[in-house]
């Protein structure tokens, strides 16, 4: 018979990993979205130095000629461009499901937004209370620790899928 506390132990862990994962890429996001910036800025200032045009001319006027770009080092940087871009906008838009549907999705978003989101970092703990405050309702700092604790949860089962808590001891029934 197997030990059920150490199957506990392991549920634990595997809910603190998908936590931790969500966590390291929300403190990812404004890194990789400068750096994907940054490339498309690159990419572009590259082509038109190296083509004498504009990398959105060309790609026109290449789709128009009937070009085949496939296996080239232009469609390689655009592919890795949109493939970046769009990893971000499901992180955008996962962001955007938990402030629309969750009862304190609102308040989630804000404290996820002015922490890891936003254009600019907030330079304190205060900084990010005073302007969720703005938007929401004032908390101290237990609160607002707690309460990202649950927001990045819930976009942990956004993001990756989860089964509640309280339905994994009939899901071991069935298994």
């Amino acid at each position: 018979m197997k030990d059920p506390a150490k199957k506990k132990d392991k549920e634990m862990s595997r809910e603190e990993y998908t936590y931790h994962n969500t966590e390291l890429l929300l403190k990812k996001f404004r890194d990789v979205k400068w750096s994907i910036e940054v490339s498309a800025i690159q990419a572009q200032i590259s082509f038109q130095l190296e083509m004498d045009c504009k990398l959105e001319e060309f790609l026109e006027m290449s789709y128009a000629a009937g070009a085949d770009l496939s296996g080239t080092h232009i469609q390689e940087q655009m592919r890795t461009l949109e493939r970046n871009k769009k990893m971000l906008k499901i992180i955008e838009s996962a962001v955007q499901v938990l402030r629309k549907k969750q009862v304190d999705g609102e308040m989630f978003y804000w404290i996820l937004y002015y922490t890891y989101l936003s254009e600019r970092p907030c330079k304190t703990v205060d900084d990010i209370l005073n302007r969720v405050g703005e938007k929401t309702e004032m908390m101290s700092w237990r609160t607002y620790f707690k309460r990202r604790k649950k927001a990045i949860e819930i976009l942990s089962g956004i993001l990756w899928g989860y089964t509640a808590k309280e339905c994994l001891p009939i899901l071991d029934e069935f298994v």
